[in-house]
């Protein structure tokens, strides 16, 4: 089956195929027997009607057209398979040249990926922030757990900090009840803040059965941002009694029988969910650093695809959680975008980093002859069932309902390569530590050392390496399995655009 390639420039490609009239011949048999199996013809039986009848009735263009659309898939992708170029995309087709008998000639235009240089992945670095075993955070999951043990008593006397009230909250505006801006049996810690503004100082005093008003901003439904005068009825005051810390307290809601115990074990959890969060950060860095050192150009159509389809996910999803751009920017702790015009830049930037990170990871997969263990898609799937509170079961049926295995395959691929090119990446914590992510787990635990050789055992021990604390050049780029394009907020979480699952 001829065909030959022409490069239209640096993403795009026209091959020019033919298709022998000798290769078309079966598909030309079989849409015969399809019409004629379809159609009633006086003197005739079904499926006995002979090719020239067909032609005379319902004309040989039409045969013709369902043969060339049936071989085409075929020819285009031995003809990809010969060219050696890699498609990024559907192509356009049309054909140029149709002999009846002869031959069937089609051109086939489409995005194909660019060629590139890529760096020596010894001079790549990455940034992240150390591991910490400061105890902060452990104070703040046992306080938690007790939160979580407390025990509650009804208390007759006025709410003061520390009870927990029921309350309920009616909103109004010019005397008239506010749309969605009323709600009954709210269980509320005085002094917690986190509710509406004003509501602390409303509700301290009062008893069972009293109530109070105020006026606040209204933090949901359609007259977000607006003032409102709020009604607080206060159903039941309660006081809150925390359990102490000691070993009864561990031994209730762990499997150790000291505190001294459990802080150890939580301890241990909070530093290798750091780890975890380290390796996290070390392939966003590096992958970002490769990106920036492999320079070339993206097809123009797909970038442009990929940065509405993230517009229109994120905006999506803003709106469902009661957001706009402004709203999220207002809440969120990111500093690198400000306002809207710099938000939807990230995305954009973004998008970009992102693609051209699947492009280089995809060709070195390629290159490598990367496959994917039957273990290994298992082990994707359990996680995702972990992640979106699932099974297994249902995550492996959604992803033969919506034909993800190519590409979730392809996420593990990119991922395993980008394991090795990080770990010859030199990899440093903001203190200018190296970090050695080949020894970190992925449940954040460290890989047990090598034994030494004899020889090793007798050298003097070298003094710690430092590496420059030397930043990549693309900061917060997305890595190859896809992330946010933007990070939440702090106070409220607002969704970015993540995972396309979700709006199928």
């Amino acid at each position: 089956m001829p065909s030959t390639v022409e490069k239209l420039g640096p993403t795009r490609a026209k091959l020019t195929i033919e298709i022998p009239f000798a290769d078309l011949k079966p598909h030309l048999d079989k849409a015969y027997a399809d019409i004629a199996g379809q159609v009633n013809i006086p003197g005739f039986r079904k499926g006995k009607v002979p090719a020239a009848i067909i032609d005379q009735r319902f004309g040989r263009g039409a045969v013709l057209q369902e043969a060339i659309n049936a071989a085409l898939p075929t020819a285009y992708s031995a003809a990809v398979t010969e060219s050696d170029i890699v498609p990024l995309g559907q192509p356009e087709i049309e054909v140029t040249k149709l002999e009846d008998g002869d031959v069937v000639e089609f051109t086939a235009e489409l995005d194909v990926r660019p060629d590139f240089d890529l760096p020596a992945f010894a001079e790549l670095v990455g940034e992240v922030a150390p591991v910490s075993e400061d105890q902060t955070e452990v104070d703040q999951r046992i306080e938690l757990m007790r939160q979580r043990f407390a025990t509650r008593e009804d208390k007759d006397g006025a709410a003061e900090d520390g009870d927990v009230v029921t309350i309920d909250l009616e909103a109004s505006q010019d005397g008239k009840p506010v749309l969605e801006g009323s709600a009954t049996g709210l269980a509320y810690k005085v002094g917690s803040g986190g509710m509406i503004e004003g509501l602390d100082a409303a509700v301290t005093g009062l008893k069972a059965g009293e109530k109070a008003d105020f006026t606040a901003e209204l933090l949901g439904g359609p007259a977000k941002g607006e003032n409102a005068d709020v009604t607080v009825t206060v159903e039941k005051v309660q006081t809150e009694t925390l359990p102490e810390v000691d070993d009864e307290f561990a031994q209730m809601i762990s499997e150790f029988d000291t505190v001294e115990e459990m802080r150890a074990d939580l301890a241990d959890a909070v530093v290798r969910m750091a780890r975890v969060d380290q390796l996290n950060a070390a392939r966003d860095a590096v992958v970002a650093d490769l990106v920036s050192k492999t320079p070339f150009d993206l097809p123009e159509a797909m970038l442009n695809a990929e940065i509405e389809g993230r517009k229109q996910q994120i905006t999506e999803q803003l709106a469902r959680a009661g957001y706009s751009v402004e709203d999220y920017l207002a809440e969120s702790e990111d500093e690198t975008a400000t306002t809207e015009e710099e938000f939807w830049a990230q995305v954009a930037e973004n998008a970009e980093t992102s693609l051209k990170a699947q492009i280089i990871l995809d060709r070195l997969a390629d290159e490598q002859e990367v496959g994917v263990e039957q273990a290994e898609l298992t082990e994707m799937l359990f996680r995702r069932a972990q992640q979106s509170g699932s099974s297994p079961e249902q995550e492996m049926q959604h992803m033969i309902e919506h034909n993800h295995a190519p590409e979730w395959m392809a996420e593990i691929r990119r991922s395993k390569v980008l394991g090795s090119i990080v770990s010859e990446a030199t990899v440093t914590d903001t203190d200018g530590n190296v970090v050695d992510v080949t020894a970190i787990r992925p449940d954040g635990t460290l890989a047990e050392p090598e034994a030494e050789t004899e020889e090793a055992a007798e050298a003097p021990a070298e003094k710690p390496k430092k590496a420059p604390a030397k930043k990549p050049a693309a900061k917060d780029a997305d890595a190859p399995a896809k992330k946010p394009a933007a990070k939440k907020p702090a106070a409220k979480k607002a969704p970015a655009a993540k995972d396309a699952d979700a709006a199928e």
